[in-house]
């Protein structure tokens, strides 16, 4: 039998891997659009992305709070419940990300947990409050994002409609190194909280965290960071394909919309007090993108790529779920 110990260093290891891969897996929501632009080169893109996710990931910890308390019920949360929601999530973000599919890392993690703890304990562990907290935030995020990408669009629109659309692009080609930068780092700030969150459960389930502190220690947040900023310098070029280009020819203005949209939305979920909630940034750049077309014309956003990645969104929580629930019991019968 494994010990305590061997088991922790297990779910760190998988923590990392997993914001490790989030970091490479949704590296295109902050730097598809200035990268389709030509606003940033796809290396310095990347640079300023993996530096502004490090960042992010440093400043707060409402989030990572909200996925220790508000998905299991701590008490019967242990080391191969946590290793077996990793490995689910992990499948799924490989798996999208090889097929190029812009899907949720925020969905998939949850969708792990609650798979691997079903299979423990059963439904009556869930805490089902603050998953329908949870599952309401993801679902509404993307929303907000279509509307106020389309409001942002419409008022860019109004402010300069008169200008030269060369003039115009030169200078919002500028100001999108501004927009990408922002966005990175509220990518940071929310995603990387996940894995802070993950492992702060295990640290209390083998003892070495006090329940009642909540908050992940200062190692938890660094490594976090580390692990994400790498995984964001590793890139994501088929995401950013999908996301930069295939579901609206971006210009620089819109590229600056649709950044600026999504980092009010995503700051507004992590930081607004009495929120912390995680969404996914994959969604939320989404939404904005579409609303942000939509203000151009209805047809101008390519609403058959929208479908598709609709349906990965829909299934993605199911599917972690039920490969972690899977996962549980094969980790059990191994450790």
């Amino acid at each position: 039998m494994i010990s305590s110990s061997a088991l922790l260093i297990v779910v760190v290891f998988f923590a990392l891997a997993f914001d490790y891969i989030n970091g490479f897996h949704d590296t295109a929501n902050a730097i598809a659009t200035s990268v389709s632009t030509r606003a940033l080169t796809p290396k310095r893109a990347i640079v300023i992305a993996a530096i502004l996710n490090f960042a992010g990931a440093l400043v707060s910890t409402g989030v990572a709070q909200t996925i220790a308390k508000d998905i299991v019920n701590p008490d019967f949360v242990t080391q191969e419940l946590v290793i077996a929601a990793l490995i689910g999530a992990i499948f799924w973000n490989l798996a999208t990300w090889y097929f190029g599919i812009p899907s949720s890392s925020s969905h998939a993690i949850i969708g792990g947990m609650i798979g691997a703890a079903v299979s423990k304990v059963g439904f009556g562990v869930l805490q089902v409050q603050g998953i329908l907290k949870i599952i309401a935030a993801l679902l509404v995020s993307p929303i907000i994002g279509i509307i106020l990408g389309f409001i942002i669009m419409k008022t860019l629109y109004f402010i300069f409609g008169k200008v030269a659309p060369s003039k115009v692009n030169q200078g919002f080609r500028k100001m999108q190194v501004l927009s990408a930068g922002l966005l990175a780092f509220n990518h940071g700030s929310n995603d990387a909280q996940k894995s802070m969150g993950i492992i702060t459960m295990a640290l209390i389930a083998s003892g070495l965290q006090d329940p009642a502190n909540l908050n992940p220690a200062l190692w938890v947040k660094f490594a976090c960071a580390m692990a994400m900023a790498l995984g964001t310098a590793a890139g994501g070029w088929k995401i950013i394909r999908t996301m930069g280009g295939k579901i609206f020819k971006l210009e620089p203005i819109n590229g600056f919309a649709a950044d600026l949209t999504s980092s009010i939305v995503i700051w507004t979920a992590t930081a607004f007090p009495g929120l912390h909630l995680p969404v996914s940034t994959t969604h939320v750049v989404s939404g904005s993108i579409m609303g942000v077309g939509s203000a151009k014309r209805i047809s101008a956003v390519r609403w058959g790529v929208a479908q598709q990645m609709l349906v990965a969104w829909v299934v993605t929580i199911p599917t972690s779920a039920l490969t972690s629930f899977l996962m549980y019991k094969l980790v059990t019968l191994v450790l």
